[in-house]
Parts: C-alpha cells; sequence; structure tokens
C-alpha cells in the first residue's frame, strides 16, 4: 500500500522532464502537481506518465509497480493550467525550458505566489542557481535539483547549493529525493562554466563524439553502442540528447 506523504510538491513545466518529475514523487506518495500553461502540453503529459514508455502502465507491465500502487500514485497527481494549484506547495520544482530569462521570470511569480517557507527547487542544466534565486526575496530557500531523463529511471539527484542556501533547504530537498529512489549528491553552484559536475563533463564527452563523427571514424550510432557496451551507460551520448528533448519511445 502506497504511504501518502504530508508534504506537497508542485512541478512548473509539463514537458518530458517535468511530468517525468510529478511521476516520481507521486510514485513516492507525495501528493504533486504538474502545472503548465499549454493546455497540449498538460494533455501530453497525461499520456506520458500513464501509456509512456516509463509511463505507470508500462511499470506494471514490466512489474515495477503493482496496478495497485500505480492507482493509487495516479491519483495523488494533478496535471493542470491552474497555476495556483501548484504554488501551494512545500516544494516547488521549476522545469521550464533552459532560458534564463524565463527561469528568473518563473521564480519571480512563485515567490510572490508560494508561502513563505516553500522551497524553490530549478531543474536547471546549467544556470546558476545563486543568480536564479537573486529574482526571489527568499534566496535561502532557493536550490537546484538536476534531474536526469528519463525522470522516473535514472537515480541522479545532483543538489546544487549557493552560499545563500540554507542547510534546512538542503536537508530537505536531499530528504525528498532519497525518499523519491534517487541518490542526492549536494554540489557547489557556480557561474563560471556551464553544468555543475555532470553536464560539464558529459559536454566534453560530446565534444570529443562529434569529433569522432566529423572526422569519419564512426557513426552517431557506432558511437552510442559502442560507449554502451564499453562502459555499460545506459544509452549513448546522442540517444541521451534525443531521449532528453523529445521523450523516450
Amino acid at each position: 500500500m502506497l504511504e501518502v506523504k504530508d508534504v506537497k510538491v508542485g512541478v512548473i513545466g509539463a514537458g518530458v522532464m517535468g511530468s517525468g518529475i510529478a511521476q516520481v514523487t507521486a510514485t513516492a506518495g507525495y501528493p504533486s502537481v504538474c502545472y503548465d500553461l499549454d493546455p497540449g502540453a498538460v494533455a501530453r503529459a497525461r499520456e506520458h506518465v500513464t501509456t509512456g514508455r516509463y509511463g505507470f502502465d508500462r511499470g506494471v507491465e514490466r512489474g515495477k509497480l503493482t496496478r495497485e500502487h500505480a492507482d493509487a500514485a495516479l491519483e495523488l497527481l494533478e496535471l493542470t493550467t491552474e497555476f495556483d494549484a501548484a504554488t501551494s506547495a512545500d516544494v516547488i520544482i521549476e522545469a521550464v525550458p533552459e532560458r534564463l530569462d524565463l527561469k528568473i521570470k518563473v521564480f519571480r511569480d512563485l515567490d510572490r505566489a508560494a508561502p513563505p517557507n516553500t522551497i524553490l527547487a530549478s531543474n536547471t542544466s546549467g544556470f546558476s542557481i545563486a543568480a536564479i534565486g537573486a529574482a526571489t526575496d527568499r534566496p535561502d530557500h532557493v536550490i537546484g535539483w538536476h534531474w536526469a531523463s528519463p525522470a522516473p529511471v535514472m537515480r541522479f539527484a545532483e543538489i546544487v547549493r549557493t552560499r545563500d542556501t540554507s542547510e534546512e533547504a538542503i536537508d530537505r530537498v536531499t530528504e525528498l529525493a532519497t525518499a523519491c529512489g534517487k541518490n542526492p549528491v549536494v554540489v557547489r553552484d557556480h557561474d563560471t562554466a556551464w553544468g555543475f559536475v555532470a553536464n560539464r563533463i558529459y559536454a566534453a564527452v560530446m565534444d570529443e563524439a562529434k569529433r569522432v563523427v566529423d572526422d569519419g571514424v564512426a557513426t552517431p550510432e557506432q558511437v552510442d553502442q559502442l560507449m554502451i557496451d564499453c562502459y555499460g551507460w545506459p544509452t549513448g551520448p546522442h540517444t541521451m540528447i534525443q531521449g532528453a528533448l523529445s521523450g523516450w519511445t
């Protein structure tokens, strides 16, 4: 039986990452609300979390979840175009497209709408969390929580602290990540390069993978297969980008 937690999670953005994040938190027993201003995105998100490759139905088919657990998790998950429904939460995770101006606007709006003690987390792949937190009056309650795609599968949880992030916020987010089956690792914010740890290293891998293809040594498909076979990666670097942008089929 799914134990329902007393912490509510809001997710801003119902794309591939946002809907996957909300699915994970609901599966862990957290009442979760996933918001997007686009009704089409909300409809697609509903398909992702139910019948998608890593949705509830496929999880039941693969024996990862019981039907009872999947149905209970789905009951905890609200997909909506109502912004206020997602802001009345204890932890809000922003998962909008990677544009700093958009993220800053979202955090300003969240700062005004969310309760004072709500923690605001960004799923940014590499923007400075301090820069995002500066758009709010609660920088001590702003933190980075970088997820990997597909969110329901990857244990990755890159938790990014700034000089202002409180220990309470770090503890609450790492506890939430652990309860969701993730492996949280707390790293420090920076503003000198794109990415924190995982994406800075991944960018170097992609640069070399591109050179290999451009030099005619191998095709993108061959590069991906060799990296899978040699290093045990779940997917290759080219396929990872495609999956993160357009979902997994």
